[in-house]
């Protein structure tokens, strides 16, 4: 069963009166619009603005406005948020800042995590005490590091002591003891919600996983207000879809939210998307169709309680979690009575490539879904889920299958790549075996990925996306006893780093897993030790490495090691991390020896989908690969990461491409109006926002996946 309504809350809803309630809504207070105030631009996260200064007419004459370089280079996938003239974003280290957004001049700059070991971060949530409220409690900037979530003063950069504990608390607050020494941080801004945030965690993909339960905590206090269990314990509704011991998470975690919410703050309900349950890609140790991971909640923002749910994937071996929060829409279709209706929608793009869209309230289908038989898996000990569901409406915005007529016709690897694919499994959800490659189309990093989609009040959806294969395989898990003949340093590497970094070290910096070859000339050993302990980049923290252990990894990874026999060390990791008899072999782009998709383009995309039909209204390449563009062959698309921002002028700029490009297109249409070069490519969904009667678009370049150069600067753009 994928979607259960709680008819109280439906009731309470609809007795408000459609009328009444859509005059609520009205009646919330509106955005000015000369601030970008929230996460994507706000509640409903639909990286909207209604800001008309800058135009299809105009934008050819955007010029460079300020430039901030931060301390640090590398990965900025920040959407800055914008209040009263000061913006506020965080630095690829994670240090959080304010700017004067009219020049760029840095105001102030949290410390934070000045070394290495520090995970990307989207950005930061604004809160402050309602007008005319009496009270002392300063606005505030919640800004996550590592697995602490920090009040700071909004006018100073410092924390609020009466937060937590001297300005911060634990994200591991709420999940029980089991989950006190295991990874978490969080990369996405929490949810505001009165004097509530709901805060978004990621979790290791691996078996030793904390459970991924949503939290809410007080934003003045730091106090834990409410816990929703995604993984139910006993008693609570789901149980029975996991073995009855998974609650206690002696094997089985996940089930987060790591993308980020949107909030209906009228009614009240919290929209969560929901991660895949760990281990990712074998499933035996947690049979069943595993509620509430990979699903859509609907949850009562005041209380944590369900109102309803869809789940997406059941029993996801394919790591197919939802990669972006939410839009919350309005959308007009045909009533019973054959008159047109607006519909309160929420609708979440996925990685596969559908758009699955939902009555706000009631959480019903607005298009038809149909769940279709899958294949069954042939790994030992799993039980593939015999359906997965699949929207009829709107069509994928990415390619669902690939034949041999796909095959990249420009690559000078094509025969070796057409020997491959007639070799791999390549149906729709087909299971990753120890057999032989599986093919993934679209691959786990989408489709649609955590920049998310942006819409219009008329509900028109624009979403990039990656349209590329990746390969799978499954390899048996190494056994205590067949690892006594390596050193402790290459034991440790085996278990915890050769499925991303290859049995050579070589890594693969296209697909974002650097080569760890001398790593000694590149780094000293105190960064590599943080960067084990706490992760980086999208790297997670190994926190269940005893000191032993990562001592002896960093003596292996720096070529020192003394060969010496085995030690008790080599059973430290046994004990303490859950055995699975699986693991992939690596997240494998499948592409040829220059880096090329296997695939013929385009690679990257840029849809408008209209919503109130279901119908496409355009869709074309994004980005250009500059090694083709130089040869001729255009149009190729790139992989692209960051979203949309559109306006009601009549635009959508977007960065997000391996060509370090950003562009300005005619929303209606599709057209390129404008495009300039950025410093770094700009991974990141840009802002914009109104000083002085000038309007500003921002964006952060850091670059740094993908295999393209690194940055540190956040550029904003303006008419003359």
């Amino acid at each position: 069963m994928k979607r259960l309504l709680l008819p109280v809350a439906a009731l309470a809803a609809l007795a408000l009166g459609w009328s009444q309630l859509r005059q609520n809504l009205t009646d919330d207070k509106p955005n000015d619009y000369t601030n970008w105030s929230e996460y994507l631009g706000g509640p409903d996260r639909n990286h909207y603005s209604a800001l008309r200064q800058i135009t299809p007419d105009n934008v050819r004459s955007l010029q460079v406005a300020w430039r901030y370089a931060t301390p640090d280079s590398g990965q900025i996938q920040t959407s800055p948020i914008i209040i009263d003239g000061v913006l506020y974003g965080v630095t690829p280290n994670v240090q959080a800042f304010a700017l004067d957004a009219a020049t760029g001049k840095e105001i102030w700059r949290y410390g934070g995590l000045k070394k290495a070991g520090a995970n990307t971060s989207r950005g930061v949530t604004y809160w402050a005490p309602k007008t005319g409220e009496n009270s002392n409690d300063a606005p505030r900037i919640l800004h996550s590091m590592g697995p602490l979530l920090y009040a700071l003063d909004a006018k100073t950069g410092q924390p609020i002591s009466s937060f937590g504990q001297d300005g911060h608390i634990d994200l591991h607050d709420g999940l029980g003891e089991q989950a006190k020494d295991k990874f978490i941080i969080s990369n996405t801004p929490g949810t505001i919600f009165e004097d509530l945030i709901i805060m978004p965690v990621r979790l290791s993909e691996e078996a030793d996983a904390a459970p991924g339960y949503v939290r809410a905590f007080n934003v003045r206090t730091g106090k834990l207000a409410w816990t929703f269990h995604t993984i139910p314990h006993p008693g609570e509704f789901g149980y029975e879809t996991w073995p009855k011991e998974a609650y206690k998470n002696f094997d089985v975690g996940g089930a987060n939210n790591w993308s980020g919410m949107a909030v209906d703050r009228v009614r009240g309900i919290l929209y969560v998307p929901t991660g895949s349950p760990s281990y990712d890609f074998y499933g035996g140790n947690r049979k069943g169709q595993n509620l509430f991971a990979n699903c859509l909640l609907a949850l009562d923002v005041r209380t944590g309680k369900r109102l309803w749910h869809y789940q997406a994937v059941h029993h996801d071996l394919w790591d197919r979690d939802f990669p972006a929060p939410p839009n919350l829409i309005t959308v007009t279709q045909n009533g019973p009575d054959g008159r047109p209706r607006k519909i309160d929608a929420v609708a979440q793009v996925t990685k596969t490539g559908y758009v699955f869209v939902f009555d706000r309230v009631t959480g019903k289908p607005l298009f038809p879904i149909k769940e279709v038989p899958i294949p069954k898996s042939n790994v030992p000990g799993e039980t593939t889920w015999p359906t997965q569901p699949m929207p009829l409406k709107p069509a994928p915005f990415v390619r669902q299958v690939m034949t041999e007529a796909d095959i990249n016709p420009n690559s000078v690897d094509r025969d070796s790549l057409l020997a491959l694919f007639r070799k791999v499994g390549k149906r729709p959800y087909e299971p990753i075996t120890n057999k032989g490659w599986a093919l993934m189309i679209p691959g786990t990093d989408g489709g649609a990925e955590w920049g998310g989609a942006a819409a219009d009040p008329d509900g028109i959806l624009y979403v990039n996306a990656n349209d590329i294969p990746w390969l799978y395989k499954l390899v048996d898990t190494p056994k205590e006893d067949e690892l006594a003949h390596l050193s402790p340093g290459q034991r440790v590497y085996t278990l915890n780093c050769m499925s991303c970094h290859g049995p050579e070290r070589r890594g693969n910096p296209r697909s974002g897993y650097p080569s760890l070859v001398n790593i000694g000339q590149r780094r000293d050993r105190p960064y590599v030790l943080q960067t084990v302990s706490n992760g980086r980049g999208m790297m997670p923290g190994f926190t269940a490495l005893s000191a032993e252990e990562k001592n002896a990894l960093i003596a292996f990874l720096f070529d020192d090691e003394k060969q010496e026999a085995p030690s008790s060390a080599s059973g430290t990791t046994k004990a303490k991390r859950p055995y699975l008899p699986y693991k992939i072999t690596g997240y494998n782009r499948f592409q040829d020896s220059q880096g090329y998709p296997a695939i013929k383009p385009p690679w990257g995309t840029l849809s408008a989908i209209n919503l109130n039909t279901g119908e496409y209204a355009w869709k074309i390449p994004l980005g250009e690969e500059k090694g083709l563009k130089a040869k001729g062959i255009s149009n190729s698309g790139t992989e692209n990461y960051g979203g949309p921002v559109v306006t009601a002028s009549g635009l959508l700029f977007i960065g997000g491409s391996r060509d370090e490009k950003f562009r300005a297109f005619d929303k209606k249409t599709g057209k390129l109006l404008w495009e300039t070069d950025l410093p770094a490519a700009g991974f990141a969904t840009p802002a914009t926002y109104q000083i002085g009667g000038k309007q500003y678009v921002v964006i952060a370049c850091g670059g740094g996946k993908v295999g393209v150069k690194k940055g540190n600067q956040y550029v904003a753009f303006a008419l003359p």
